[in-house]
Order: structure tokens, then sequence, then C-alpha cells
């Protein structure tokens, strides 16, 4: 995990960073080995934080006859590496439904089907983009509003095709509620650039870059995020190399 640590630092040295105030994902989705539809997502900075814009269309056929369907529109306030609101909404295959939540001051509150709770520390999101969530021990899901337990291993090094091109990366394991999440990061910059997921259905989902940034996170979100409480967890979950 050091390692990635040192990587992501260098990055926010400055030079490494475009001036773009947006950077872009956009992803073709497929469940196993069959394209079901895309996820894109909008980074925007903003003063000392950013605005991510998520959003994802999914349709599953069978026979040309629809059988699942999903949609998901997430926007998500950052400030300081941490989150400061979101607001949420899905369509899973007709079930509905709203996560909503924003700083206090006594934390971070949450709104969801089940209530509302109130979050302590600098909450996070399933925000793949943002590699410093490598270092969570909880993260927020989004579409059901949870603040679940996870745990990230460093799981080796791959190469990834992304178009023609062959990019060098590090693969992780997150654990989570729904299973085990498989993320790749380029070496270097740590660019997210793939994920593969499980489904209840005992499938894969899978995301395949069709663009990614150029660069690593815009330039006021990784100052941010160099002011060490991205990584306060590292000497007691990575140990000494």
């Amino acid at each position: 995990m050091k390692r990635l640590v040192a990587a992501v630092l260098f990055c926010l040295s400055g030079s490494a960073f475009a001036q773009d105030a947006t950077k872009s994902w956009d992803f073709e989705v497929l469940l196993d080995d069959q394209p079901i539809g895309s996820h894109r997502f909008d980074l925007t900075s903003e003063g000392s934080g950013a605005v991510l814009e998520s959003v994802a269309s999914f349709d599953v056929k069978l026979w040309f006859v629809r059988v699942f369907s999903y949609r998901h529109h997430n926007t998500e306030t950052w400030r300081d590496g941490c989150l400061v609101g979101i607001e949420a909404t899905t369509d899973n295959n007709g079930e509905l439904l709203q996560v909503n939540g924003e700083i206090t001051n006594n934390g971070f509150a949450v709104t969801n089907q089940q209530g509302q709770a109130e979050l302590d520390g600098c909450v996070k999101t399933f925000a793949y983009w943002n590699p410093a969530i490598l270092e969570s021990t909880r993260l927020l899901n989004a579409q059901t509003g949870e603040y679940e337990p996870v745990d990230v291993s460093l799981d080796g090094e791959e190469d990834v095709r992304i178009g023609d091109r062959s990019i060098a990366t590090e693969r992780f394991r997150l654990s989570a509620k729904s299973g085990e999440i498989i993320l790749w990061y380029t070496k270097g910059d740590s660019r997210w650039v793939g994920l593969s997921a499980p489904t209840k259905s005992e499938r894969r989902l899978r995301y395949l870059a069709r663009s990614l940034p150029e660069s690593g996170l815009p330039e006021t979100l990784a100052a941010s995020l160099s002011d060490g409480r991205a990584y306060e967890n590292l000497d007691n979950r990575a140990g000494a190399d």
C-alpha cells in the first residue's frame, strides 16, 4: 500500500496534474462478456473541493426482451478530501431508492429509505476515482445509503488494455457487503481504469474504459488529499515494507 501512497503523493507535487477543470471517466458496462450499458463520471474542480456527477444506465435482455433495468444518478460534493453533500436516485429494476446527505455541526447526516443516520469523521463514498478510498475502513453506498465496512488489499500488478493501448496497473481487492470488488489503477499516477464486481446472480459486472482523464485528479482536489487525513490508517494497515 505504501507504494500506492508514494505514487499519489508524487502526483500531488503539481506538475503531474493538467489544468482541466473537469475530469471524466466513461465506461462500457458488461455482465460477464455481454454489453449492457454505460456509466459515466464527471468530476469538476470547485475551489478547495470538487463536484462529482455520476450517471449509469444498464439493461439486461433475454431474446430481445428486457428482463432487468438499472438507472442511477448521483451528485456528490467533496471538500478537503471528505464528502460534504450527496443527492442520489436509483431505479433498480423498479425499486426506487433515494439517498441524501449533508455535513452538519454533528457530523454527516444521511437519509435513506430506512430513515436518517449521523456519521462521524471524514466520510467517503465508494468513489473509485479517488485512490484515497483504498485506505478507508468504511464507505458510504450511494445507492442504499448504508455506511459499509470495507477491507482493501493490494493484489498485484497487471497490464490492462484500453483501446489499442496496454497500461501498467496495480490491482486491488475491496471486500464489501456485496462481495469482492476488483479495482485497477495506473502505476505512477493512480488513475482508476477498471472494475469487476459481483452480482446477486453470481455473475460479474465489468467496467471497460472507453475514455479516461489524461492525468490525475483536479489540482485543487488533489492538493486537499495531501494533508495526511486520507492516509491516517496507513501505518496500522499496511505495515512496514
